[in-house]
């Protein structure tokens, strides 16, 4: 597999953002720039790429293009597809969002948003966004969430199935699945169960930890690598054995100095599993 981050770490040109990766250990890279920048930009942010041989995992989008307001949801279906756009030019691994949210937090949690409604519309959105960019080289993916489909690979494989399309593939967030007391304390055979649905159709994963914090009721918290107790090496050496050039993107940290540090730890607690090379 391939560590990477969700940080573009401080740089001032296209080529220092590449070398700081490649310092950092990365051999895999979230690309950072968007497709509303120069063409210039993007080709400049790609050629450093190539030339330091770094993987574009994924082109993120974080949009919610089911809002309830029409203007907003289409802006936010048209960026998509210029996003995952950008990513096929790229050759990137996936394009990346969230279904969306039926409330006013773009991804937040709401009842409705395990409605019969929201299950249609989330089919029809990604049929429409790989339509309308008329991909080849790359894939459109959804991350997981804790409150919003799909929360699990049952649910992920049933909405691979639904949607119906060679392009669409899956973004693998095992920590925000991990939203209830049975997936935390059968966290390996929960790591199993994912790899076992979803198999070669996984085509990038962030990688995070989990606590459960001792206040009532169960509080299940995101927490930076070695903070939490999921069985990391375990999750590393399943999607390891998918795809040995699997790429695994550390993020939500705060600072580049708190990258830094967690790129430390995972880079020894996963010795032998990533590539260096």
């Amino acid at each position: 597999m391939r560590l990477g981050t969700s940080a573009p770490l401080k740089h001032d040109s296209s080529d220092e953002w590449a070398a700081n990766q490649i310092k950092l250990g990365c051999r895999a890279v979230v690309f950072p720039v968007q497709s509303n920048e120069p063409e210039k930009t993007i080709i400049e942010y790609k050629k450093a790429a190539e030339k330091a041989g770094l993987m574009i995992a994924e082109v993120g989008i974080w949009r919610n293009a089911l809002s309830a307001d029409p203007a907003e949801r289409k802006a936010n279906m048209d960026y998509c597809v210029e996003q995952v756009r950008l990513a096929d030019f790229l050759h990137a691994r996936c394009a990346v969002n969230v279904a969306g949210a039926f409330g006013p937090v773009w991804d937040g949690g709401y009842k409705e948003n395990f409605s019969e409604e929201a299950w249609k519309k989330t089919i029809a959105m990604v049929r429409e966004i790989i339509d309308r960019a008329g991909i080849k080289n790359t894939y459109f993916t959804l991350e997981p969430m804790p409150w919003m489909i799909p929360t699990g690979p049952k649910d992920y494989l049933k909405l691979l199935e639904a949607v119906e399309r060679d392009r669409f593939a899956v973004h693998m967030d095992i920590i925000n699945m991990t939203n209830s007391a049975d997936r935390y304390f059968n966290a390996d055979e929960f790591v199993d169960e994912c790899a076992d649905l979803l198999g070669d159709k996984i085509r990038s994963c962030h990688i995070k930890d989990v606590h459960l914090a001792e206040q009532y009721t169960l509080r299940l918290e995101e927490c930076a690598p070695g903070c939490g107790e999921f069985p990391l090496r375990h999750y590393i050496s399943r999607m390891n054995d998918i795809d040995p050039d699997m790429p695994v993107i550390l993020e939500h940290l705060h600072s580049d100095e708190d990258y830094i540090k967690y790129m430390g730890y995972l880079k020894e607690e996963l010795n032998g599993l990533y590539k260096t090379v």
